[in-house]
């Protein structure tokens, strides 16, 4: 009996794949036409060393005269929030021999630092360079001065589209530092790494030193930056009805402040990872246990969650709607995706969060929320099953959020024959759920190979769909990283992610053909490899990095005018090494940190990203 498989129509999925083509050895050469002579001349001429070094310069942001709104300020959205009380705390020192007096209030001194004292942050110290707000000081010109040009660079004729958003982006947790200071409560972030791993909870001191990162980033001409809000600064105790956090409230209006007054444009993220604890109840082993879906429990499915975040989002909104350009809900929800409540709670919430920012607050920036899926590529392109295979790990990676945000439709069936506990949506749900993202977010920094679990055999995908106990389990699929011939299918880094240029325009096609919205590439970056071990001026001279941003680019802009696919902006991760979950092995910067001194280094990967996007019409 012949066995119908479910979820795609593979004839219309070759087009949308990638494709091996033959090619021809040696590779020609179009953009040399014409033929000169077949013979050179050859001359003896007088020597002298003619060669010369051109210096050129980056090109600082301009104070703006102007500073666009898009929202009314808090003065006139504070009646769409229950009034909110508002306090400070201190700091935590879990070597004090003092402790707080105030036992009898809910939300004082003592029940903050006895959060803290729950959370009990494995092998926290907090040895910093910074304890205030460092003011700017101007770039150095010499900081200034481009660093050689590659021989061999993109040769693409392309401009980007009027108004397409170039910019760098963070996170708080990876970023920020002051862990334990000045009322911030403990998150996910502060006990993830129970296990062994050592932590640094410093970071990059970015809490006090957030005026000079962004003096350095106006300097080199970025327009755009990107950066998350901690929950548990705002609201340290998380929960509805709880204080917030006044000295909180205003960090982050002096950081909104200083982006406009350097003439660049601010994006928040509301969760990125840091969840707070009081999402895992008495047991804080969950935050630590294997997640069914992602890689990490973030807590979502707690059934007080969906509400919280909600009341958070709008503390957050109704302070800051007015100067904030864009905002991001999740940052790559799947991740940190437990079971089938953690999705549902997810993008119920964060269709409760667009509704309050466009019918409420009426407000006429963007709303969206950050994806990620290293895009799913059949290892052989002709064979039926890695096709299947494909889009059963694409769909499942994005649809159960892009289906009923972007398009009003059921999840994917490659995630309900999986996750057994999913819950169903209703038709009054898809109403109010559709259309509430203004662009499709997405973190694409590499391509993932893959075929079925047993080769060539699309039944042993959904065999694993109905088996708990596969290894395959939950994305019933097998990734690899070399192709059909046994080629790797990019240059390596430090991680799991590979130079992928021509893959990535093939996901642009994908994303835009398969969900009809506005594309923003929200993060993107390379870890270059070994980069850590690497002198100071080897990991200034990033040339890998430089390759994969400027040859993502060079594909974007294909997808662009050669394929109608309309993608509005680009964002680097990251504007600087930080803390990548862990260590500081990994480094993603486009600028390197001195962990002893807090210096900062640009490097030429973030030289030649500039000056490509400028060279191509990008404010």
């Amino acid at each position: 009996m012949k066995t119908i498989f479910p979820m795609i129509s593979l004839p219309s999925l070759v087009l949308a794949q990638q494709i091996f083509t033959p090619g021809q050895d040696p590779e020609p050469r179009p953009q040399c036409s014409s033929k000169g002579p077949s013979h050179p001349s050859y001359t003896f001429t007088p020597f002298s060393y003619t060669q010369t070094t051109t210096v050129r310069y980056a090109s600082s942001r301009a104070v703006p005269t102007v500073t666009a709104t898009y929202a009314p300020p808090l003065e006139s959205l504070a009646t769409l929030i229950p009034s909110q009380s508002y306090t400070t705390w201190g700091k935590w020192d879990p070597n004090a021999t003092t402790s707080a007096t105030d036992a009898e209030n809910p939300y004082g001194n003592a029940a903050w630092t006895a959060l803290w004292e729950y959370a009990n942050p494995p092998n926290f110290t907090e040895t910093a360079v910074y304890s205030t707000t460092v003011e700017p000081t101007p770039i150095p010109s010499d900081e200034l001065v481009l660093p050689p040009a590659d021989y061999f660079g993109p040769t693409d004729c392309y401009n980007f589209p009027k108004g397409f958003q170039f910019g760098v982006s963070s996170s708080a947790s990876q970023i920020e530092g002051a862990t334990a200071e000045q009322g911030k409560g403990p998150s996910l972030m502060d006990i993830l790494f129970r296990g062994g791993v050592p932590t640094d909870y410093v970071t990059n001191e970015h809490y006090y030193y957030y005026k000079q990162d962004i003096e350095r980033l106006a300097a080199m001409g970025v327009k755009h930056f990107a950066f998350s809000i901690a929950w548990t600064r705002i609201l340290p105790f998380a929960l509805p009805g709880t204080p917030v956090n006044q000295e909180a409230i205003d960090h982050y209006n002096d950081v909104i402040n200083f982006v406009l007054e350097k003439g660049m444009v601010p994006e928040v993220t509301l969760l990125h990872f840091d969840t707070p604890i009081q999402f895992y109840g008495d047991n804080l082993t969950q935050a630590l246990s294997d997640a069914e879906i992602g890689y990490v429990n973030g807590g979502y499915q707690n059934e007080t969650f969906q509400d919280a975040f909600v009341n958070y989002a709008k503390i957050a909104m109704t302070h800051y709607s007015d100067r904030v350009a864009t905002w991001f809900t999740f940052n790559e929800p799947l991740l940190y995706a437990d079971n089938g409540k953690s999705i549902d709670n997810v993008i119920k919430a964060h269709a409760r969060v667009y509704h309050f920012y466009k019918e409420e607050i009426n407000g006429t920036g963007a709303v969206s929320f950050k994806m990620n899926n290293n895009f799913g590529v059949p290892k052989d392109p002709s064979n039926e099953a890695d096709l299947y295979a494909a889009e059963h790990f694409n769909s499942f990676q994005l649809g159960p959020f892009a289906n009923p945000i972007f398009l009003g439709k059921d999840y994917p069936e490659s995630y309900k024959a999986t996750i057994h506990d999913y819950v169903p949506l209703t038709a009054e749900d898809l109403a109010y759920i559709n259309g509430t993202a203004d662009t499709l977010s997405i973190d694409p920094y590499t391509a993932t190979v893959i075929t079925a679990p047993e080769p060539g055999n699309i039944q042993s995908i959904l065999d694993c769909a109905s088996n708990y106990s596969s290894p395959y389990r939950p994305y019933c699929v097998n990734q690899t990283t070399a192709d059909v011939y046994g080629w790797n299918i990019g240059y390596r880094s430090q991680t799991y992610v590979y130079i992928t240029p021509t893959y990535l325009r093939t996901y642009l096609n994908y994303l835009y053909n398969t969900w009809r919205h506005p594309i923003i590439i929200a993060e993107f970056g390379f870890p270059v490899y070994g980069e850590a071990e690497k002198g100071l001026s080897d990991q200034l001279f990033d040339t890998p990095r430089s390759i994969y941003y400027l040859s993502f680019m060079s594909e974007t802009l294909k997808a662009i005018w050669e394929d109608g696919v309309e993608v509005r902006g680009a964002y680097a991760w990251s504007f600087a090494d930080n803390w990548e979950f862990g260590d500081y092995d990994a480094h993603f910067g486009i600028q390197t940190v001195n962990r002893t001194t807090q210096e900062r280094r640009y490097k030429k990967s973030f030289f030649d990203f500039v000056s490509y996007m400028r060279a191509r019409d990008v404010d």
